[in-house]
């Protein structure tokens, strides 16, 4: 059976985006403002313990991983930094041409290109999720 791009996948990913947002936002926000971390500490804490808690929910909720754990933590880092790249290098470039003709003062498009980078890494990374780093094998697929 092939898989639809638009399915219950893809609303259980963003579901988990929202959740891993969420979280994140808590962490970081209890380790400045309760712990006394700086923010780069705390952005690294929770920028960590955010990505844990994606793949494990990813893996096991959205997509149903049962290949071995070591194996789709590889695919997920690999997946994240080519997905990464790809979205904030595409991301500036196109707003800027996109928006050349318009007067917009240059902190404005910067944070714009921020948005669309956010934007491209998300549907970037679904689509290396789901077809890559969790990927169901013939096997499974038949299933």
């Amino acid at each position: 059976m092939k898989d639809k791009f638009f399915d219950i996948k893809l609303a259980k990913f963003l579901l988990v985006g929202v959740l891993n947002t969420v979280f994140s936002a808590v962490v970081m926000f209890l380790l400045y403002n309760l712990a006394g971390f700086g923010y780069w500490g705390s952005s690294a804490v929770s920028y960590v313990l955010g990505s844990i808690l994606s793949f494990v929910l990813n893996r096991r909720f959205t997509f149903e991983s049962h290949e071995p754990v070591w194996k789709t933590a590889l695919k997920f880092t690999v997946n994240a930094a080519v997905c990464y790249l790809l979205a904030y290098s595409l991301a500036k470039p196109l707003v800027f041409w996109s928006l050349s003709a318009l007067a917009l003062p240059q902190n404005v498009v910067e944070q714009l290109s921020m948005l669309a980078g956010m934007v491209f890494f998300t549907l970037f990374n679904y689509v290396g999720q789901r077809f890559f780093a969790f990927k169901a094998g013939k096997q499974e697929a038949e299933k």
